[in-house]
Parts: structure tokens; C-alpha cells; sequence
């Protein structure tokens, strides 16, 4: 049998994986079936502009991309910590009340939450920052709605802040996934900032293939079947020690029926140019007015200018799958929509693309992070990882491939022991 351990997916998860065989001398066959890795992690270029496909960020306090990444190559530029707020009549800043003292008071003034709601921001901000940065704590599971109401939040300062800020992170607003995500996010927000690397979210999943073998990398394979220390693609059966799926929890489940396919979460995200930015500063904005298609809205421009070229801006519009009934209405439909956020300028954006994503994300309502991380064995030979299997979060992609690795290793030593 072929010592080779073949990697099914060159998402985030199947290049962290191959990097940690790569390392421990492991020889690798990865698969990927589209024309370049990346996953759903992926940059296009437009017309001179770069495009994330979805709205993403990178949280730079994530523990693993930290052990395994080059942050200084990645060229990391940061969100300001907080967001605008769209009323229903103006825009408002808050700024995070730890980081900018005065936002404190902000959040009574702006009449976006009450005294109470600025205190236990202040509280929960500081317990965030005590917690483990590894990934989501064990603490009792309930929705994070659930957990926003128990702790005392506000009706308004829940929809005109919670709603709309997690839910562009969870990709659904009425926070049904599970607390223990939000601690995890929150502690990252927290201890960290939200930023974009200079060439795009993409230049993460390339600079893990740049670590790589490139004639161990079989782009536009698809693998049409799977079983322990055995594949096929395009019709030629490969042997291996061991088979690593690494494809999203959809395709995964397509190739091992008893895998179960997570619930999705969707988005469109939608690109337009403009010629002068909607506003100044690396601010993320949200929805706080409580109607409306879109949930949240960036200038990716205003936090890497290399995202634009020709020293226009580049807007960037999330509309949660549940608002987005005819995918080609909708350019028109947010720029109706924004025109009463920042005026008749934005009549003249021009619509650069729209992404239609239905499964941008795993749902994890509470009971899907019991355990927080799941088996990577299914049988000997026989391996699973992916962020269906810790988190849905780069941090969680890139562990779940590493416990892969680490997975096949221990077998191979287990074997080598016995022999």
C-alpha cells in the first residue's frame, strides 16, 4: 500500500493538513476541483478591484493562523474597532467602549442603548477578554439571542446593534447559533482587530500552498468516490496509508452518506464601484434601522486601498439569504435602499458583481458545538476535518486540519509500532 496520504478539498482545513504531513515528512497527493485552492476563501480580480467572494475578515488574534501564517507577509490593514449604525435617519459611530473611553458614553447619547446596555457591554467585553482564545468554551449552550436577553440587553440596543453586527458574522439575524460561537468570536473581536490582508482573503489559502509541494497539488480533480486508504478521480483509483476528506460539510456528506450535512447558512454579497467612498475610515457599517435588504455594508478601499484602483472606492453589501429572494433585482434594490443612508451619490455606483452564496457557512445552533471538537476518524484509513468539525471560522478550519494530520501520524506510529 502507498505510504501517500491523499487529501480530498484544498480548502483552508486540506492545506493545513498537507502542511503538517509536509512537515513531519509525510508524502501527499491534494485534490482540489476547482481551477485554484482556497476554498471559500477565494479573491477576484475586477476591473482592477479585488473581490472576496462573501464579505470576510481576518481576526488576527486567531491562535492557529498565528502559529502557522506569516502575518507580516499577509500585509494585515484593521477595521476600527466598533461600527456605524444606520438609524433610519442618519448614521452614528460607536467605538469600542474600552478601546476609545468615550465611546461609553456614545452608546447613551446615539440613544442606540440605554445606561444598563452600556455597562454590561463594558462587562461582556471585559469577560470576552478572559476567555480561551483556542475556540468555543464549554459554557451552557443556549442561542446567543437567548444569552443576549438573559443577560439584561435591551430590545433596542439587541436590534440595532446585535442583530445586524452578528449577524453578517453568523449569517442569520435572529441569532439562533450557539452562545459558545459568540464567546469564541467576541473573545477574538476583543483581544484582536478585524482586518483585511492587502492582496485579498485569498493570500491567506496561498500563502499555506506556497508552503507546498506544487506537483503534489491536482487542481480541477474532482474526486467521484471515497473509502478507507482508497479514491477515485477521473476514473483512476488511487491507494494511500490514509484518505483526508477536507471538503466542505455539503460535499463531504455527498461522499460519505453517514456524514450529516450541517443546515447552511447563506448570503449575497454585493460589490459596487464608486468614485469617491460613502464615507472616511475603516469602519464597518450596520443596519440598526430594522428594515431593509441589507444587513451590513464596507469600504474595503478605506482599509486597503489596494483593494480599488484608480482612486475610486470599493462598497461591499451583505444581504442575508433569507432577504434575498431574486438575486437579479437586488443591485437595484440596495442602491434604492442605501440612497436614503448616504444620498442621490450612490445612484451612481456602478454594480461590479454579485455573489449568490448559499452555503457560505455551517449552521451551529446550540448542540452543534457538543462536542466542541468533533472525531476526525471515521475508520482506519478513513479521515474527515473541515470547519463542520470545529468551528465555522478560519481559526476552526485550519485546527480541524492540523488534528487531521496529527490523526494520520498517530496511526502511522501506532502501525509502525506494531511491525
Amino acid at each position: 500500500m502507498s505510504r501517500e496520504v491523499l487529501i480530498v478539498g484544498g480548502g483552508l482545513a486540506g492545506l493545513s493538513c498537507a502542511v503538517q504531513l509536509q512537515n513531519a515528512g509525510v508524502p501527499y497527493r491534494l485534490f482540489e476541483a476547482s481551477d485554484r485552492v482556497g476554498g471559500r476563501v477565494r479573491t477576484d480580480r475586477v476591473d482592477g478591484f479585488l473581490l472576496d467572494r462573501g464579505f470576510q475578515v481576518f481576526l488576527d488574534a486567531y491562535p492557529e493562523p498565528r502559529r502557522v501564517l506569516d502575518f507580516e507577509a499577509l500585509q494585515l490593514q484593521a477595521f476600527l474597532p466598533g461600527a456605524l449604525v444606520f438609524t433610519g435617519s442618519r448614521l452614528v459611530r460607536l467605538a469600542d467602549p474600552l478601546r476609545c473611553p468615550a465611546a461609553f458614553g456614545d452608546l447613551v447619547r446615539q440613544k442606540i442603548a440605554g445606561v444598563r446596555d452600556a455597562v454590561k457591554t463594558l462587562a461582556l467585553r471585559r469577560s470576552a477578554s478572559r476567555m480561551s482564545a483556542d475556540g468555543p468554551s464549554g459554557s451552557r449552550d443556549q442561542a446567543t439571542m437567548a444569552f443576549l436577553r438573559e443577560k439584561g440587553f435591551s430590545a433596542r440596543m439587541i436590534d440595532m446593534f446585535w442583530r445586524p453586527f452578528l449577524g453578517g458574522i453568523f449569517l442569520e439575524p435572529d441569532l439562533e447559533t450557539s452562545r459558545r460561537m459568540f464567546d469564541f468570536v467576541f473573545g477574538m473581536f476583543t483581544r484582536g482587530r478585524a482586518t483585511l490582508p492587502a492582496s485579498g482573503m485569498e493570500a491567506i489559502p496561498r500563502q499555506l500552498a506556497e508552503k507546498l509541494d506544487a506537483s503534489r497539488i491536482h487542481l480541477e480533480t474532482p474526486v467521484e468516490r471515497i473509502e478507507p486508504n482508497r479514491l477515485w478521480a477521473r476514473g483512476e483509483s488511487w491507494g494511500a496509508q490514509a484518505v483526508v476528506l477536507a471538503a466542505d460539510g455539503w460535499s463531504a456528506a455527498s461522499l460519505v452518506p453517514s456524514l450529516h450535512a450541517p443546515q447552511p447558512r447563506g448570503v449575497c454579497n454585493l460589490y459596487f464601484r464608486a468614485a469617491r467612498p460613502p464615507y472616511e475610515g475603516p469602519w464597518l457599517a450596520l443596519n440598526g434601522a430594522g428594515s431593509g435588504c441589507v444587513n451590513n455594508l464596507a469600504v474595503p478601499s478605506n482599509v486597503c486601498p489596494s483593494y480599488a484602483s484608480g482612486g475610486e472606492a470599493l462598497v461591499s453589501v451583505s444581504v442575508l439569504a433569507a432577504d434575498a429572494r431574486d438575486v437579479d433585482l437586488l443591485p437595484e434594490r440596495v442602491r434604492d435602499e442605501l440612497s436614503a443612508w448616504f444620498g442621490d451619490q450612490v445612484r451612481a455606483w456602478t454594480h461590479l458583481r454579485t455573489y449568490h452564496l448559499p452555503h457560505a457557512l455551517p449552521a451551529q445552533n446550540p448542540g452543534w458545538l457538543e462536542p466542541v471538537e468533533r472525531p476526525v476518524q471515521l475508520a482506519d484509513g478513513l479521515l474527515v476535518c473541515g470547519d463542520h468539525r470545529d468551528n465555522a471560522s478560519i481559526q476552526g478550519a485550519m485546527v480541524s486540519g492540523r488534528r487531521a494530520a496529527e490523526a494520520v501520524l498517530e496511526q502511522a506510529g501506532a502501525k509502525s509500532g506494531l511491525n
